[in-house]
């Protein structure tokens, strides 16, 4: 075969099921005989009694339509793809143990058998260079695999370095400048303070000095923010990172859903890939922030802001340790919980740091 064929699922193949659109499959193989309807010896209506289905069976059924040789070898002249492996790891009944650990997957037979990607080589060219159909794609890289070691994304070192983030870079970079805009909200609900760009050192003085109230007032803002990321953390999950079926069937648009999320699922012990880089997280949360300066005063947008972005710093050292850490009673659950997402099913069970927006849209994930 081509390289260009491309692997479908039978999903793919079903979709394709009328006159001016007639796909059908055989032994593993799809073919496009939209062209070849007319020109069928037996009419158009056999072929359109079963389109979008397999006909291994029907064309082996001398009952039905018999066919000679020649038919075998004219019907390889519309082949368009092979139908990957329906083989599945996400199980409905499976179920999560306090020491769960998953097995490492071997890397030959795994390539063998789905031939997805291969584990041994860089993931990013090969997805970029992919000839799958969107269904597989994601049927893939939504049953886990496993390796002792991270995988890589680049061949070259100084490029795989930047996919690649320690859990404790979270706090370390993000904490400070929580502390800075509640420090700044602070301040600000007693006058206006010099634009950050012109002058961003704060008056740290003055803290000793501002009325208790406005402390409070941070506080109020502050725990606000701390609702709001709950939520955001809910539909970005949901709603961005879970965006499949509004994925366009565009390599571009795979590689964009494989770089965001799409390899937490294929990968989700792999430990250097469970926090977000800070260079990514700035991208998303610049349209909120900036919404947040739109909508509120400076004291409450910082506010808002600091809070949301102390449990941001909560929510990705929460992650990973629910993939990697021995926890106590409630974030024992919350990691079977979030782990089911994973290996049960990951179109329900969208909240990590709590279940509560889950229950309000109805996706709970029972465990």
């Amino acid at each position: 075969m081509s390289k260009r064929i491309i692997i479908y699922t039978a999903e793919d193949v079903a979709k394709h099921n009328c006159a001016s659109n007639c796909w059908i499959s055989r032994n593993g193989k799809v073919y496009n005989v939209t062209e070849f309807l007319n020109d069928h010896p037996g009419g158009d209506d056999v072929i359109l009694k079963y389109a979008g289905k397999d006909v291994g069976e029907v064309m082996k059924d001398k009952n039905e339509h018999d066919h000679s040789e020649s038919a075998y070898e004219m019907l390889d002249e519309y082949i368009i793809g092979r139908l990957g492996t329906e083989s599945t790891t996400v199980s409905d009944d499976w179920e999560a143990t306090d020491d769960f650990h998953p097995d490492d997957t071997d890397e030959v037979k795994d390539f063998e058998k789905n031939q997805f990607l291969d584990l041994r080589k860089p993931l990013l060219r090969q997805v970029w260079e992919a000839n799958w159909s969107k269904l597989y794609y994601l049927q893939q890289v939504h049953q886990p695999r496993h390796l002792p070691e991270p995988a890589r994304f680049f061949g070259p070192d100084i490029l795989e370095y930047n996919t690649r983030t320690v859990w404790y870079v979270v706090p370390m970079f993000w904490g400070p400048i929580a502390a800075y805009l509640f420090l700044r909200s602070v301040l600000q609900w007693s006058g206006p303070l010099p634009p950050f760009t012109s002058k961003p050192a704060l008056p740290l003085p003055a803290l000793f000095m501002v009325p208790a109230a406005n402390y409070i007032k941070t506080l109020v803002c502050f725990f606000v923010g701390n609702a709001i990321w709950t939520l955001l953390e809910y539909f970005i999950h949901r709603f961005i990172f879970h965006i499949d079926a509004l994925l366009p069937d565009h390599r571009a648009f795979l590689t964009l859903h494989f770089l965001m999320h799409g390899v937490h699922h294929y990968l989700p012990m792999d430990r250097l890939r469970l926090v977000m880089p800070p260079a990514l997280f700035f991208i998303l949360q610049t349209p909120f922030t900036r919404l947040a300066h739109m909508i509120f005063p400076a004291p409450i947008a910082n506010g808002i802001i600091s809070g949301a972005f102390t449990f941001y710093i909560l929510y990705d050292c929460m992650h990973y340790a629910l993939h990697h850490t021995k926890l106590p009673a409630y974030f024992r659950e919350m990691k079977k919980y979030h782990l089911a997402h994973h290996y049960k099913n990951f179109d329900l069970g969208f909240g990590v740091t709590s279940k509560i927006w889950d229950y309000v849209f109805n996706t709970v994930l029972p465990v």
